[in-house]
């Protein structure tokens, strides 16, 4: 089928956006792509390049959950990091069928998959795709912040050749507020977020990783910490 066949950009953002919080995203966005640009490292060059819109979308980490970590990550913090990850796999598969029946081309993108041990990179950086899509600015401690949830959101994107309106970035940072640098056992984190030392964040990671037996480079003390600064909402 055409790509002229495959309906209008945001009666096609519309229809998925409500379809993608049915199925339980808590947030939702659309980006555009730079084919010739982007660091998709597991992916190949025609696939980057046919795929121009990054379909992103979010579920929240539960607050019991991330108020019960101390000084370092929790067992119950691990199972739920891990579920939350497949329960994003399986939302990101249900938006692929429905892009496909509608007669696009996509590709569900891990929510947490390992391709580069060494940088610690996935197919895609979630956190980017979220940025370009509006869903909030990349904080002081490396990760996405939304205005609903803070940092305690994990991420997941589909790829997609689907005709979509494109949301736009977010003009907005985290301000005067600096929970997440004495919430770091690393140190890792710094005034400005072109200063986040990610080897010194790894390196942490792995110590609670073989410490506390976690089998996953887990932390969580700098999400819990985040706050949200708006009420959560469905758009």
């Amino acid at each position: 089928m055409s790509k002229t066949n495959h309906g209008d950009p945001a009666e096609n953002y519309r229809l998925l956006r409500d379809f993608s919080l049915r199925e339980g995203a808590a947030v939702f966005g659309v980006a555009a792509t730079e084919p010739e640009r982007d660091d998709f490292p597991d992916l190949s060059p025609e696939t980057r390049l046919s795929l121009s819109r990054a379909v992103v979308a979010g579920i929240p980490l539960a607050r019991g959950v991330l108020d019960d970590i101390q000084n370092q990550p929790t067992r119950l913090y691990l199972h739920h990091y891990r579920q939350v990850n497949w329960q994003l796999d399986r939302l990101a598969l249900e938006i692929a069928r429905w892009i496909e029946k509608r007669g696009g081309k996509a590709a569900p993108i891990a929510a947490s998959q390992i391709v580069d041990w060494n940088g610690q990179k996935g197919h895609l950086s979630h956190r980017e795709m979220g940025r370009r899509a509006g869903l909030g600015w990349i904080g002081r401690n490396n990760l996405l912040i939304t205005p609903a949830y803070g940092s305690a959101l994990r991420l997941v994107t589909v790829l997609c050749d689907l005709p979509l309106a494109a949301d736009r970035p977010l003009n907005r940072d985290c301000g005067d507020c600096f929970r997440c640098l004495a919430a770091c056992p690393a140190g890792a984190i710094g005034n400005d977020p072109s200063e986040f030392n990610f080897n010194k964040c790894y390196e942490q990671l792995k110590i609670f990783k073989n410490s506390l037996g976690l089998g996953q480079y887990i932390c969580g003390l700098c999400v819990k910490l985040c706050p949200a600064s708006a009420p959560p909402n469905t758009v």
